[in-house]
């Protein structure tokens, strides 16, 4: 995924009310407020301070011009705009960068399914049979080469996977794909102790037959492949 323009870079004051970030713009010196798509805790990523990346919209109409899409930290680059993940999985699938749920036909995006949900892939080979793909973005490391999931209690994951089980169930494939957004973590590993139940619903899910696969990022201001598989520590 390459970013449509060039990105601006600034300095973070502070991230507040889960969507707002306040960054003065290295070239002009401004103090902005810029859009932060990311509802997760972005635990050791928002410290102020910290040099960010902003893509800039040209849409009159938008209310902030500004969105952060990617903060420095522990060395490297890592992405932070959660609306970016269901694609870079896609163009990871359609490259067959993601070996295990290659050879698919076709490939449709926010399908509905489950208990009123909404798969974020759907996969359906030349038999008919169909795979769910749910996406989860992750920018977590504690600890050097280990990221985490989650950075903070997500119930909504946990009810994800429930319904991944529920679709085994029914006789199709499931499949949980962690992108990971940055490029200095190898492993990834549940934050159980961020989210207990988060890694007991992970846990019943795949012994029901729920597939996870983790996938890592190469991440420049110019654009974000998702080229490199993950293991997961389960």
């Amino acid at each position: 995924m390459r970013f449509a323009a060039k990105l601006v870079s600034g300095r973070l004051v502070k991230r507040y009310k889960r969507f707002l970030a306040d960054v003065v713009l290295d070239d002009t010196g401004e103090e902005i407020t810029a859009h932060c798509a990311n509802p997760g805790s972005m635990l050791g990523l928002n410290a102020p301070g910290s040099r960010v990346w902003l893509s800039q919209s040209d849409n009159p109409s938008r209310k902030l011009k500004y969105s952060w899409e990617l903060v420095e930290a522990d060395g490297a680059l890592v992405g932070i705009n959660t609306a970016h993940p269901n694609g870079l999985v896609e163009e990871a699938l359609r490259a067959a960068r993601l070996a295990e749920l290659a050879g698919f036909d076709g490939l449709s995006r926010e399908v509905k399914y489950g208990r009123n949900s909404r798969i974020d892939i759907l996969l359906t080979d030349a038999g008919g049979r169909r795979t769910y793909v749910e996406v989860k973005n992750v920018h977590l490391m504690r600890q050097p080469g280990l990221a985490e999931f989650p950075d903070s209690v997500t119930s909504r994951g946990a009810k994800h996977l429930v319904e991944l089980g529920d679709m085994v169930e029914e006789g199709a494939r499931a499949a949980m794909v962690y992108l990971v957004q940055r490029p200095d973590c190898d492993i990834l590993r549940l934050a159980r102790d961020i989210d207990p139940a988060y890694g007991e619903a992970f846990d019943v899910a795949r012994r029901r037959g729920v597939e996870v696969y983790a996938i890592g990022c190469r991440i420049t201001p110019e654009e974000i492949v998702a080229d490199r598989a993950v293991v997961i520590d389960e």
